[in-house]
Parts: C-alpha cells; sequence; structure tokens
C-alpha cells in the first residue's frame, strides 16, 4: 500500500511538472490606435498652430491629410492602423513648408505602434 501511495504521489509530479504552459494567446484591445500623432507649434512664441493649416502623410503612393484633435495639445492624427514609412508635410499660409525626415511605423501582433512628431514652423 505505501508502495502504491508513492508510486502515485511521484506520477502525479511528473505529469504535473511536465506539462507546459501553452497559454501563449494574445489579447487585443478593440481600440483603434493612430500612427502618426504632430503637434504644430509657432516656431517663435510655441504656441499651438491648428486653423487653416494642411498637415499631410505620404508612404509611396498612399497618401493622408491628417485630422485635428481638439485636445488640450492640439494634435493631428493619422495612418489609423497603418503601418508603413510616412513623409509629413506641414503647410500654412505665412509661414515655411515643413516636410520630415521619413518615420517608419511598425506594428505588433495587434496594432501600430504609435509615433509622435512636433514641428516649430518657422514664418517667412
Amino acid at each position: 500500500m505505501k508502495k502504491l501511495f508513492l508510486f502515485l504521489l511521484f506520477s502525479t509530479l511528473f505529469f504535473t511538472s511536465s506539462c507546459e504552459d501553452n497559454d501563449d494567446r494574445i489579447f487585443c484591445t478593440d481600440q483603434f490606435v493612430y500612427g502618426l500623432n504632430v503637434i504644430v507649434l509657432d516656431a517663435v512664441t510655441g504656441n499651438p498652430i491648428f486653423q487653416d493649416i494642411e498637415v499631410k502623410a505620404v508612404d509611396g503612393t498612399y497618401q493622408e491629410i491628417l485630422e485635428l484633435v481638439p485636445s488640450s495639445e492640439y494634435a493631428f492624427v493619422g495612418a489609423g492602423e497603418r503601418a508603413g514609412t510616412y513623409v509629413v508635410t506641414v503647410t500654412k499660409a505665412g509661414y515655411q513648408t515643413y516636410t520630415s525626415a521619413p518615420i517608419v511605423l511598425t506594428r505588433d501582433e495587434c496594432h501600430v505602434i504609435p509615433q509622435s512628431l512636433t514641428v516649430n514652423l518657422q514664418s517667412n
């Protein structure tokens, strides 16, 4: 009886310790993530510029005018859930046009990884 008990004990320990945790599931949120977040400031005053302005993102043949999110920082957002290599152009009358270096947006298993850009526009 004692041998049977020890056998059951050790076999239970062996089988439970040899089981692997194969719970590698990834749980994604339903949140829609914008890849580009652009804040435009006046280079002299540091004040946000958000009226009568165009913020455009280009990735090859894909083009998108970024949308203003009237938050406390007045961010322009775009490239929603879209990985790629973007060049951002900011134009406003009375200011020099700004063109960014390429911005690479990657993604993980669920969403695009956001990149932020602050543009200091110089007046003409």
